[in-house]
């Protein structure tokens, strides 16, 4: 990671941080923001807003009061509200959105209505998600598809010429890649993956749990056919939330796995009928409360500015960047054209583990990223064994930034 170009890239971008966005406010609406500690995980559970936990808690209230049937009634509004917010952040119709219990749960729900026969190909990244691995290795073995790694290029995001080769092979299915991986600073080209999918007309999967909430997610400028994210990130919603979207084109070519009576009417003793848009992958029991919370929380960003929202982070993250990749005894192991808000790093001769309590013992909240946990394939292939992560959102201060860095410095000088 280039030092040059770091510091060229910080010029000009800390100064629009306050344009946009009323930072005390913002801080006053986030119970969590205090003066005695340091939030940097929002890539791990972000701190919600205010607005977001007195609607998620006040819904499990009236559940106290009333019984969970009669709220779900009262607050059909309410509930209701989450498709069009989705609809919103992403660019699509409500019809092509459903609620999911976390990014992980709707990522599994739609690779496994994909019927894949022998020797079809999945084409994905290095960097893509352990439990997505889990994922295809399930497909693999259950129908015989085929399993591509199409390698990093020399920027560290995913080879696009050799990812052509692979997309254009008349076997492949599809392609499935992850936005940004949870261990590093990547983020993927997306858009350019998708022209590619169109182009040899492959189903598109993106799991964008980590980029929805950071930066503008347009479903028709990326041409996925699926995408997947999850609430509690840069979303700042309730833990155990998430979504996913369905083209509408696509519901065909699907065959949803898991359904009760919510996705599926019961027509006969021997046939069923699918609920029409993606909605037919809900079922009957879920987070109420969350629900009401994510839309909430979405409904928030949207006010913000989702424009507003990524210069912030960006700045911030080029910022913490910068004075890391200062520090002797510091190694900043993000690579990638395009960084997200994801900051990692190690210090050789120091567990990343080790790092973090120090951290946490100065007030300062970041966490880690391991091969056993995260991006697997990736990490191997890169030689890590872990890293510390931390991961700014538009409510932290310059301040705070530059307080972690010092304490960084200390740690890696004991």
């Amino acid at each position: 990671y280039s030092r040059a170009s770091i510091s060229v890239a910080i010029r000009g971008q800390i100064m629009e941080l306050s344009e946009g966005l009323d930072l005390q406010r913002l801080r006053e609406s986030t119970r969590g923001c205090q003066p005695d500690r340091i939030f940097l995980n929002s890539a791990g559970s972000s701190l919600p807003p205010r607005p977001v936990v007195d609607a998620h808690v006040e819904y499990l209230r009236e559940e106290e009061l009333q019984g969970g049937a009669l709220v779900a009634t009262d607050q059909k509004a309410a509930l209701e509200a989450f498709y069009p917010a989705v609809a919103a952040l992403l660019g699509c119709s409500e019809a092509e959105v459903a609620f999911a219990e976390s990014a992980t749960r709707a990522f599994t729900l739609v690779l496994n209505s994909i019927r894949f026969f022998p020797g079809e190909r999945i084409v994905t990244s290095a960097s893509d998600y352990g439990s997505n691995f889990v994922g295809y290795i399930q497909a693999h073995k259950r129908w015989g598809a085929e399993i591509i790694v199409v390698p990093d290029d020399q920027s560290g995001q995913i080879d696009l010429d050799l990812l052509r080769t692979e997309v254009a092979h008349p076997r492949t299915r599809l392609v499935s890649i992850g936005h940004a991986p949870t261990g590093g600073g990547l983020i993927q080209p997306a858009e350019a993956v998708g022209k590619l999918a169109r182009e040899f007309n492959v189903l598109y999967l993106l799991d964008a749990c980590q980029t929805v909430g950071q930066m503008e997610v347009n479903v028709e400028k990326l041409q996925c056919d699926m995408l997947t994210a999850s609430g509690r990130k840069f979303l700042r919603g309730p833990r155990g939330t998430g979504f996913l979207y369905i083209r509408g084109s696509c519901m065909n070519v699907l065959e949803p796995q898991l359904l009760d009576q919510t996705g599926a009417k019961l027509v006969s003793e021997s046939d069923f009928e699918l609920r029409s848009g993606a909605r037919c992958f809900e079922q009957f029991e879920y987070s109420f409360g969350g629900k009401v919370g994510l839309a909430v929380a979405i409904n928030y960003a949207l006010g913000l500015g989702i424009s507003n929202i990524a210069k912030r982070v960006k700045a911030l993250s080029v910022r913490l960047r910068t004075g890391l990749v200062e520090l002797d005894g510091v190694e900043v192991t993000d690579f990638g054209m395009n960084l997200s808000a994801i900051v990692t790093f190690c210090m050789p001769g120091k567990s990343a583990q080790a790092v973090r309590e120090d951290l946490l013992d100065r007030g300062i909240e970041v966490s880690v990223s391991a091969a056993d946990g995260g991006s697997c394939t990736w990490f191997q292939r890169r030689g890590l064994a872990a890293v510390v992560r931390a991961s700014p959102h538009y409510f932290n201060t310059e301040e705070e930034i530059d307080r972690c860095v010092e304490c960084i410095h200390e740690i890696s000088k004991a």
